[in-house]
């Protein structure tokens, strides 16, 4: 780790260096071997140089791309090392990497990839097939390595067979039909055998690519290398002249000289560093810092982008768990299991709940209304014909009359048939502004309809215990969102066997027609390369989620950014936390 340690006054002069965002970036790193076959990248061509700052929540633990599971490692690592192929989120398109071109064989099996000619790594050393082979056989497929992702690039059982049948072919037989090749294989950062080969073998690779790793050992094929790290105040990156990308006119890219990443101190770090006019940008824009951020760029002349509605969803749901504790007590009251387990309470929940007053009164009008599984923030994939069980109370009165459940005269709370109260404990995060709001507007939605929704409040780790670990919960309100664009991202919420499927994991056969069905759309979908074939079932599966309402949504909060103003080629893109910087190597400033 390089040391940093200074006195008050060279710390004065630290932020004082930095108030000037976009200066400097007259980079060290010039030339670069000849590029006979460079990608030419689909943006307006733009002016080179300049620094931009980019501050962070906290800072890198590591630039190995294998253990970057916190956010401060990602955000650089994503910059350092190139793919097979990527992923334009704008277009939601697979695009050629360094890879300028691929072909599935007749089987649907067998894939080959061709790399760009003349490819080197940021030291100036080739760049070969051998290195994607490294990566896969030694790295990737390394159960002491890659304890991650390891199962996820394999099918039947068994792993993938990458080989290379020249200096610049890859082979890639799998299994079995793999339908997200492309996104899930194709993405992975390639990694240089030549740097790290005798560390993979001598059980050294978890402690390379560390945050005291001189920069000339940090190799890559990203659009920027290492400059300098300085552990808990920055981390600076200068372009990669080696970077294989081109823009319209043949200049290489990046534009940017550098690219500095602030260290911050903890939640919100980020925002305050933007504000202050420390950091060029600022993605993590959400309702509850949306006025702070639009005062922020306001005063900066900064501009602020609204970015969408993202995958991110609120929503509630009942446990549908048939199963028992250690003791062999059923995990949910009989009683309203079998409430729980009735489409038609379901979607009378769903009826009785005012999405527009919990985006009026919760989000200040920050978020939209939200009825299912995905929506159009994907477009690829989104079925925009599911079934919306939307706000009618009468509507949700009459479907839990069909069921049985009915007023008292006394009061209008609900009994069932037999005379029990329909109470339902509601368990959700303790100290959580937006949660305890919204919770307290759903437990007033339901009492209009007869439903007594018991507030349970809990702190995060006893509400994640609850809905993971022990099952002994009846309602639940939590929020998810995430995965890839591919719906085989979302198996794991999906397939009634996986530990996400939140109503009722851990299924060791389906215990509904419909869980079982979407079991084997899911399955079919993924065993086929033909997009139309795919789309109709995932539609499916997204028609019997809406009529189902195993988890039923409420919002999804809208995205938004800021930027300094004269940063071109900006492409925004809710599918990503990297919201305007993405495509970073395209960026410039304009002025």
């Amino acid at each position: 780790m390089i040391a940093f340690s200074v006195s008050r006054a060279a710390g004065m002069g630290f932020l004082l260096a930095l108030a000037g965002c976009g200066k400097g970036g007259d980079s060290k790193a010039k030339g670069g071997h000849p590029l006979p076959a460079p990608l030419v990248a689909k943006c307006s061509p733009g002016r080179p140089g300049g620094r931009l700052v980019i501050a962070t929540a906290q800072g890198p633990k590591t630039f190995n791309p294998l253990f970057a599971g916190d956010d401060g490692s990602e955000t650089i690592t994503r910059l350092l090392f190139g793919s097979l192929v990527t992923l334009n989120l704008s277009a939601q398109e697979i695009s050629p990497g360094l890879a300028e071109s691929w072909q599935a064989g007749p089987d649907g099996k067998t894939w080959t990839f061709k790399l760009r000619e003349g490819l080197r790594w940021s030291d100036g050393q080739p760049l070969s097939a051998q290195d994607v082979v490294f990566t896969w056989n030694e790295i990737m497929y390394n159960p002491q390595l890659n304890r991650s992702t390891y199962n996820l690039f394999r099918a039947d059982g068994r792993n993938f067979e990458v080989t290379n049948l020249d200096d610049r072919t890859v082979r890639v037989v799998t299994p079995e039909v793999f339908a997200p090749f492309l996104e899930f294989f194709g993405t992975v950062a390639i990694l240089p055998r030549h740097v790290l080969q005798d560390a993979v073998r001598g059980q050294r690779f978890p402690l390379v690519y560390g945050l005291n790793t001189p920069p000339e050992r940090l190799v890559g094929c990203g659009p920027f290398r290492i400059e300098e790290v300085r552990a808990g105040k920055y981390t600076l990156l200068e372009r990669n002249p080696e970077y294989w990308v081109v823009d319209s006119q043949g200049r290489r890219l990046p534009y940017f000289g550098e690219v500095m990443f602030l260290a911050g101190s903890g939640p919100d770090a980020d925002l305050r560093l933007f504000s202050q006019g420390k950091s060029d940008v600022f993605e993590a824009g959400r309702p509850q810092n949306f006025a702070f951020l639009k005062q922020a760029a306001t005063q900066r002349s900064a501009r602020l982008i609204d970015v969408g509605v993202g995958s991110e969803r609120d929503f509630i749901w009942f446990n549908q768990n048939t199963g028992t504790n250690a003791a062999g007590r059923p995990l949910v009251n009989p009683v309203k299991l079998k409430w729980f387990r009735n489409k038609k309470f379901r979607q009378a929940v769903s009826c009785a709940l005012n999405r527009e007053r919990l985006v009026r009164e919760v989000y200040g009008g920050r978020a939209q209304p939200m009825y299912s599984f995905i929506s159009a923030e994907n477009p690829k994939w989104d079925n925009p014909d599911v079934a919306h069980w939307s706000y009618d109370p009468a509507r949700a009165r009459a479907l839990l009359a069909e069921i049985g459940l009915r007023p008292r005269q006394s009061d209008g709370s609900l009994v069932d048939e037999s005379a029990n109260p329909v109470e339902v404990l509601f368990s959700f995060y303790a100290g959580n502004a937006y949660r305890e709001k919204s919770a307290a507007l759903i437990q007033d939605d339901l009492q209009k309809v007869g439903i007594k929704l018991v507030s349970a409040p809990l702190d995060s780790q006893a509400l994640i215990t609850k809905v993971n670990a022990t099952f002994d919960y009846e309602c639940a309100m939590m929020g998810l969102g995430g995965g890839a664009i591919d719906p085989a991202s979302q198996m794991n919420v999906l397939r009634s066997s996986e530990d996400l499927h939140q109503w009722y994991p851990f299924q060791a056969t389906p215990s509904t027609e419909w869980e079982a069905r979407i079991d084997a759309l899911m399955d079919a979908q993924m065993r086929t390369l033909d997009f139309t074939q795919r789309k109709k079932e995932f539609s499916e599966v997204q028609a019997i989620l809406a009529d189902e309402l195993p988890m039923i949504y409420t919002v999804s909060p809208i995205s938004c950014a800021a930027i300094r103003s004269d940063v071109g080629n900006l492409r925004p893109s809710v599918l990503t936390p990297y919201r305007l910087t993405w495509n970073l190597e395209e960026l410039f400033f304009q002025r």
